[in-house]
């Protein structure tokens, strides 16, 4: 995870989601498990354990920016204990609606994070 000191462009609720994000890591065995690399050049994964078709549990990494850190967390936070099918109702709007804060110029970090869901959500479908 990059470093988060640049409270130039982030609101201080922004920076402190970045630091402490509860979701944040990689997962050793997985349900499912995507990766997408985003236009600005952020990657993030994102890691399932789906149980009777609900998200027990949410994870993701990035080494990308601030704004990327905190979408992936917040995309983490809304999927978990949700069914597989609700959880396709996420979208990138949901999640920039939650971080009413991110610079419109990283807007672009809600439609990775939510991207990437979907696909290890398809993962998860593809292996049943």
């Amino acid at each position: 995870m990059n470093s988060v000191d640049d409270g130039s462009v982030y609101s201080r609720n922004i920076i402190a989601l970045a630091k402490n994000p509860k979701h944040f890591g990689r997962m050793n065995d997985p349900t499912s498990a995507a990766s997408i690399k985003g236009p600005c050049g952020d990657e993030m994964e994102f890691y399932l354990v789906v149980k009777d078709k609900v998200i027990e549990e949410a994870k993701f990494y990035t080494k990308g920016c601030i704004s990327t850190v905190v979408c992936g967390e917040i995309t983490a936070e809304l999927v978990q204990g949700k069914f597989i099918n609700d959880a396709l109702g996420i979208s990138p709007k949901q999640i920039k609606e939650r971080l009413k804060e991110l610079p419109e110029t990283h807007s672009h970090c809600s439609i990775l994070s939510v991207s990437v869901l979907y696909k290890a959500i398809a993962d998860y479908l593809l292996k049943k």
